[in-house]
């Protein structure tokens, strides 16, 4: 199983094309209007997006909206095999909202129900998507959708893992208990049993949770953030500080913490970049060159809810093998979620239980 796209449902989808074009480089590649909704393709390197807003108050989008607010309405997976996968969806509780369709291409395709107001298109693979959508931009410097991350209300985290196993087969990887002084969150991370989709998903553990702020501005349930992965993160966000995108803030106690052992693994070259662009560092002793480089934007609607991050898993080589950053470094999940506090401190949100 693989990420396909992600699908946002907003108020109007050619103004939202406008701003991912102008703030985060992707191409519009494609649009369709029917008779109740305006949709609009964009790409960037291997990760598409498609971004829907109603016409008429009776579609999907529109249900979406009324409840929630612009945000991630789908997450589309890739699979193998799409009859059994919609099968077993369906023999443990999953709603088939859309049952398998084929269109002229050939393209195999259903959607189910997926956690609170969310759905997953799940898409039969093809060897090429550009077939499907031949003006794609063909950089390579977005290489795939890393991860996506789920946040569900207090105590419905086990539920969701439960369902997630049940409906995709998705497995436990690691776990943290991030926290504050302030404030506190559970995480676990699923991927499926292939490792191509990791699907973390987050709950409150404390009642001021920057989770609980989202459950909070969202209205429920929904995916907090996109991890974008990079083979070259530091040109990529040098081109995205250029198109004055926001990012959160790391204080620069930081980066003179982390600056001696770090350099110890990186190409010196490579750190007054890294600081200034205030991205966050994290490795695994065993293979401290595999190193995990990653930063996150601020919230793109409105409302702090969605947010997007970059990530670069450098690889090293140990023992004659190659060895590529895994998993999810728990100092940087800690420095995020400080990150995070500060900016509900500057909200008003947060205030010391």
């Amino acid at each position: 199983m693989e990420f396909d796209r992600i699908h946002f449902y907003v108020e109007n989808a050619v103004e939202s094309r406008d701003w991912f074009v102008e703030k985060l480089g992707f191409k519009a590649i494609a649009s369709q209007t029917t008779q109740h909704t305006h949709q609009e393709i964009i790409n960037r390197g291997r990760v598409y997006f498609a971004l829907s807003s109603p016409i008429t108050s009776e579609n999907f989008v529109a249900d979406f909206l009324r409840i929630h607010p612009p945000g991630v309405g789908d997450v589309a997976f890739r699979v193998r095999d799409l009859d059994s996968v919609v099968a077993r969806a369906a023999a443990n509780g999953a709603e088939v909202l859309q049952p398998i369709q084929q269109n002229l291409q050939g393209l195999r395709w259903a959607k189910i129900s997926g956690w609170g107001d969310i759905s997953h298109t799940l898409v039969e693979k093809i060897n090429d998507v550009q077939i499907l959508y031949p003006n794609s931009q063909l950089s390579t410097d977005i290489v795939a959708i890393d991860h996506v991350v789920l946040n569900v209300a207090e105590d419905n985290l086990q539920s969701a893992l439960n369902w997630y196993n049940q409906i995709l087969e998705f497995q436990p990887q690691q776990n943290f208990e991030i926290q504050t002084d302030k404030s506190a969150l559970r995480s676990q991370v699923m991927v499926d049993p292939d490792g191509g989709v990791k699907f973390p998903i987050n709950e409150p553990a404390s009642a001021n949770s920057q989770i609980q702020e989202f459950l909070d501005a969202n209205h429920g349930a929904g995916i907090q953030h996109i991890a974008l992965r990079t083979e070259n993160i530091l040109d990529v966000v040098g081109d995205l500080r250029s198109r004055n995108l926001g990012f959160l803030r790391v204080p620069a106690t930081y980066y003179s913490q982390m600056q001696t052992k770090a350099l110890s693994y990186l190409p010196e070259v490579d750190w007054p970049k890294i600081q200034n662009y205030q991205i966050l560092l994290d490795w695994q002793e065993m293979r401290p060159e595999a190193m995990l480089l990653q930063i996150f934007t601020k919230p793109i609607f409105p409302q702090p809810t969605v947010f997007f991050e970059f990530i670069e898993r450098r690889v090293a080589w140990v023992n004659g093998k190659q060895m590529q950053a895994q998993g999810f470094g728990e100092g940087n999940f800690q420095a995020l979620f400080e990150a995070v506090e500060r900016e509900q401190m500057k909200r008003g949100s947060l205030s010391k239980n």
